[in-house]
C-alpha cells in the first residue's frame, strides 16, 4: 500500500508547487491534442526606464530654471557653499553643478523672457 502512495505524493507535490507558481497569474495554452492547459506566467520585473527618463528630465529643467533665475555668479556661490558642507551637501553640490544641459535650458529660459 505504501508503494502506491509514493507516486501519488510525488504528483501532489508537483501540483501544489505549480499552483504556488501560478499565484503570479497563468496563461492558457491549447496543446496539440486540444486540451487547454494553464501554465504559470513568468514574472519578469521590468525597470521603469520611462519614469527614470522623466525624473532626469525634470531634474535638468529644475536646475536650468534655478540657474536662469539666480544667475551664474549667485548659482556658483551657492553650489560652493554646498560643497563645503557635510557629505550629503557635498553630494547635492556635485549633482547641482551646471552641466551642458542645464546651461542650455537656462539659456532658453532667458531667451524666452524669464
Amino acid at each position: 500500500m505504501t508503494t502506491a502512495q509514493v507516486p501519488f505524493q510525488k504528483r501532489l507535490r508537483r501540483i501544489v508547487r505549480e499552483h504556488q507558481r501560478m499565484s503570479n497569474g497563468a496563461t492558457h495554452v491549447m496543446r496539440a491534442d486540444g486540451l487547454i492547459v494553464a501554465r504559470p506566467r513568468v514574472y519578469n520585473p521590468k525597470f521603469p526606464l520611462r519614469g527614470l527618463v522623466l525624473l532626469l528630465g525634470a531634474a535638468i529643467l529644475f536646475k536650468g530654471f534655478i540657474y536662469a533665475s539666480l544667475g551664474s555668479a549667485t548659482y556658483a556661490d551657492r553650489v560652493g557653499q554646498l560643497a563645503s558642507g557635510s557629505i550629503a551637501e557635498q553630494a547635492g553640490a556635485w549633482v547641482m553643478q551646471p552641466d551642458l544641459a542645464t546651461l542650455a535650458v537656462a539659456q532658453f529660459l532667458n531667451a524666452v523672457g524669464l
